[in-house]
C-alpha cells in the first residue's frame, strides 16, 4: 500500500517578486508609517502568494500585514487580490464571541424581555401524545397535561443538581446549624410530582426561603419544632473572703472574749435614756 503525497504548487516567480506592490498597497490604506520590513512569502495556490508585513501601529502590537497577489494565467502583470491585518504570535485578541444563549445567566432577564426556547430544548420534551381524537384531547387538557411541552428527565434532573447544590440545599452553614430539616417541619410543602420526593415550597413567612423551592434535607431557625430550651442556672459555691478576718482556734482566749461580747449585746443597759420601746 503506497501512501498518497500531496504535491505543494510552486510559489511563482513574478508573484514573489511583487514586493513593492504589496507595500504600496498597503500604503494606500494606512499611510507608510504603519508598514514595517518584509516578513516573508507564502503560497496559497497557483500563481498566488501572500505577502508579509511588520504592522507598526502601537494599538495592533504582534500583528502583521498580509497582501495577497496573484497572476493570471499567462500573464505578465502582477495584481492585489486583498490586504489584511492579521494576528500573529503574541497578539492581543478580543475574547472569542459567545452567543447569547450561552452568555444569559439567571437574573438577567428584565421586565418586558422575552426568553425564546429552542424547539430541541433537551430541557422539555412533548406534553401529550397526538390524537385525533378531540373528545381524548379536551379529557388530557382538563388534566393539566395540555401544554405543547412538559419536563424531561433531562430537564428535571439538571433542575434537581441546582437546586440541591444551592442556597437552599443541605450544604449551607443555614442548614447545618437547623435544629432540624425542612422534611420534619409543618411549613413545608412537598412539591407534586416526582420532585415531590426531595423539594418543596417554604411557608413561613420568617423564613429566610419564604416562598422559594426548599430541598428536604435543608433546614433553617424557623423550623416549627424549634424550641427554646430554659436557661440552666448552676448554682455556685459562696465566695469567702479569707482577707477580711482571721480564723481562730476554739480554744483560743481570743474567741473567748469575742463570744462573751456576743452574748453582752450592743446595748448599754445603764443608759436611762428611753429606746422607743415597752
Amino acid at each position: 500500500m503506497s501512501r498518497t503525497r500531496s504535491r505543494t504548487a510552486p510559489l511563482d516567480p513574478a508573484c514573489v517578486a511583487a514586493v513593492d506592490l504589496a507595500r504600496s498597497a498597503i500604503e494606500e490604506t494606512v499611510g507608510p508609517d504603519q508598514v514595517g520590513e518584509h516578513l516573508g512569502v507564502e503560497g496559497e495556490g497557483e500563481r498566488v502568494v501572500t505577502h508579509h508585513f511588520a504592522c507598526l501601529d502601537h494599538a495592533y502590537r504582534g500583528w502583521r500585514w498580509a497582501v495577497t497577489v496573484a497572476r493570471a494565467s499567462r500573464a505578465r502583470n502582477v495584481t492585489v487580490s486583498e490586504v489584511v491585518l492579521l494576528p500573529g504570535a503574541g497578539a492581543l485578541l478580543p475574547p472569542e464571541w459567545v452567543p447569547w444563549s450561552e452568555r444569559l445567566r439567571p437574573g438577567d432577564l428584565g421586565v418586558g424581555d422575552l426568553l425564546p426556547t429552542a424547539a430541541d430544548d433537551d430541557r422539555l420534551a412533548p406534553g401529550f401524545t397526538e390524537t385525533a381524537d378531540d373528545s381524548d384531547r379536551q379529557m388530557i387538557f382538563e388534566y393539566g397535561l395540555g401544554r405543547a411541552r412538559v419536563l424531561s428527565p433531562i430537564g428535571r434532573d439538571r433542575a434537581v443538581r441546582r437546586w440541591h447544590s444551592g442556597e437552599s440545599g443541605p450544604h449551607t452553614p443555614l442548614a447545618h446549624a437547623a435544629p432540624a430539616q425542612c422534611s420534619t417541619c409543618g411549613f413545608y410543602w412537598p412539591l407534586a410530582g416526582a420532585l415531590g420526593t426531595g423539594f418543596g415550597v417554604c411557608t413561613n413567612e420568617y423564613a429566610p426561603d419564604d416562598g422559594r423551592v426548599v430541598a428536604a434535607d435543608h433546614g433553617c431557625g424557623a423550623h416549627s419544632e424549634a424550641a427554646v430550651l430554659p436557661h440552666q442556672v448552676e448554682p455556685t459555691s459562696p465566695i469567702l473572703d479569707d482577707l477580711a478576718y482571721d480564723h481562730l482556734p476554739e480554744d483560743s482566749p481570743e474567741a473567748d472574749l469575742a463570744g462573751s461580747a456576743d452574748l453582752a449585746g450592743s446595748v448599754d443597759d445603764t443608759d436611762t435614756e428611753p429606746l422607743g420601746h415597752s
